[in-house]
């Protein structure tokens, strides 16, 4: 007898095995250290829950790391970053979203306008460059056909 799978599990397992290609150079020790140059000056992650503020932060990393990688494909077929930017653009929104509300809520922030704006920017910033690194990641492993 046959076993009989789908199209969508093919496809999910085909990303998940892409994915673990994607994660196997990303170490916690990059991710440490990226969130304490993004958000060490931030007095909101030199509190008593600054360990669950930086595991959050390493979940939405993984994300946008994950994302870019996704998106990378496009730009091996040609397009530029930031037309590519533009394709997941609602879903790179929504991981800033999550960080910036996480960081408020176990933050204990003051809902001060000025605190809170510039706490949104280093967010965006911090998904943005994940992206990034993601997106030249991902680039490079379909040039070496790896994917």
């Amino acid at each position: 007898m046959n076993v009989i799978t789908t199209l969508k599990e093919k496809q999910r397992e085909k990303q998940v095995k892409y994915e673990r290609k994607v994660l196997r150079e990303l170490s916690i020790d990059q991710l440490k250290k990226r969130v304490q140059q993004q958000f060490g000056h931030n007095r909101l992650f030199q509190l008593s829950f600054s360990q669950v503020l930086e595991e959050g932060c390493y979940d939405v990393a993984i994300e946008a790391y994950l994302l870019g990688a996704h998106f990378s494909k496009f730009g091996y077929y040609g397009e530029d970053a930031s037309s590519v930017k533009n394709r997941c653009q609602a879903e790179e929104k929504h991981l800033i979203d999550t960080l910036f509300n996480f960081v408020l809520y176990w933050g204990k922030a003051e809902q001060q306008d000025y605190i809170s704006e510039s706490l949104y920017y280093e967010c965006e910033q911090y998904v943005d460059s994940w992206w990034k690194d993601g997106f030249q990641k991902g680039q490079k492993m379909y040039k070496m056909r790896l994917h």
